[in-house]
């Protein structure tokens, strides 16, 4: 069961929060055993127009995309589409004799990455932020994005994942783990093997029929004015952020043709709810079924191996997770940093967004926050720990 009244300390951590500035603005639902038994909602949306946060509230979600790529490929998986062994130049010809950076100089990959490695992060495939050649390569198609953003020629999303596909390896597939461009290459992978754009195949198979009205890698310009700000600490306070991180467009006002599959996708608080209750129900939501219960199963039990385990050591908000099919996934309570529940799974956003079904407790825990850099930060942890509290 769950204690309802103490989930009202849930909101009373996000005035708090806002009272010190430490976010613009929040929102949070509980939904326990497929029905919402709380939500809260505290600041702002828009500080400067005093737009406070509400339900409707449309939210840059960066890579809490990554779950709902995941559930693409799984849904390609079972109906025999894909197999994850296919190599990623199977569907994208520029993946073909990848070399990888190692201490002897350049070598090539003793192996193809594939879709698993993909899934699980294990590709070698690089973000563009750290100072190794593999990122460097990775920084250069991201410099490019984003110089043609505004441009009259935006790069496509094959037309990103090719250019990544003649980068450099950062390890041999299957050899460590690092968080990277690897959801980004698999929303190309299901455009070529659905034979439709990702966003369009995203809205045929989920977004419509869940009814997720508001998500999508585009906001139109009557929904605009729901998008929040995003915000970032400064020694003067919070300040707007009006940066185009990882290739998305922050004020969604320019043709936008990269669908990211690792950080594309807006969405508000109760889209993503629809999307969290069909996982947890096992794959079906009021009467459909979007996955059957064994790929749902198979999608959020997935763990790596020990040797690539041990990559994830240096990520302290990971202990006690694994990761496996762009989520983490609880394996020992014991060494978690929350007090957290055996084989919940989820995923954040570079702004703060977060979330994780837990079927042992049949309970969904969202928030929606706009923060630059937040990931799963201090609130997030306060606010699961409550959570965890209130759950008998």
């Amino acid at each position: 069961m769950i204690r309802v009244e103490k989930l009202v300390r849930l909101g009373e951590l996000l005035q708090e929060s806002t009272a010190r500035g430490e976010i613009a603005g929040a929102n949070v639902s509980v939904i326990y055993k497929g029905e919402e038994v709380y939500y809260a909602e505290a600041g702002y949306a828009d500080i400067a127009n005093g737009r406070k946060i509400s339900r409707d509230s449309i939210f840059r979600l960066y890579s809490m995309t990554k779950p709902i790529t995941s559930a693409a490929v799984m849904l390609l998986m079972e109906r025999g589409v894909i197999d994850l062994l296919d190599p990623i130049e199977k569907y994208i010809p520029s993946f073909k004799d990848m070399m990888v950076v190692s201490e002897k100089g350049d070598v090539p990959a003793v192996r193809k990455p594939d879709i698993k490695d993909c899934l699980s992060m294990t590709s070698g495939l690089p973000y563009n932020s750290d100072p190794d050649l593999a990122s460097k390569d990775a920084k250069k198609v991201f410099d490019e994005l984003d110089e043609r953003l505004y441009s009259d020629n935006p790069m496509t999303t094959l037309e990103v994942v090719s250019k990544l596909g003649k980068g450099r390896l950062a390890f041999q597939p299957g050899e460590g783990w690092r968080y990277g461009t690897s959801a980004d290459v698999l929303g190309a992978v299901v455009e070529v093997a659905s034979g439709m754009s990702f966003g369009e195949f995203l809205k045929k198979e989920f977004f419509e029929p869940l009814g997720m009205k508001d998500t999508d890698f585009r906001v139109p310009a009557e929904k605009r004015d729901r998008l929040v700000k995003a915000y970032e600490h400064t020694p003067d306070g919070l300040i707007e952020y009006h940066g185009n991180n990882l290739g998305i467009v922050n004020h969604m006002d320019a043709d936008i043709r990269f669908e990211s599959g690792g950080a594309g996708l807006v969405s508000t608080i109760g889209d993503y709810g629809h999307f969290a209750r069909m996982l947890l129900n096992g794959g079906t939501y009021k009467g459909r079924t979007y996955l059957s219960p064994a790929t749902v199963r198979y999608m959020t039990g997935a763990a790596l191996q020990p040797h690539q385990q041990k990559m994830m050591e240096s990520w302290e908000n990971l202990a006690g997770f694994t990761y496996g099919n762009l989520m983490r996934i609880m394996k020992n309570p014991s060494l978690g940093i929350i007090n957290g529940s055996m084989g919940e799974y989820g995923w954040d956003g570079w702004l703060g967004p977060y979330f994780t079904n837990m079927p042992a407790e049949d309970t969904i825990f969202l928030m929606m926050v706009q923060l630059k850099d937040a990931g799963t930060f201090t609130l997030t942890r306060k606010l699961r720990n409550v959570l965890a509290a209130a759950l008998q």
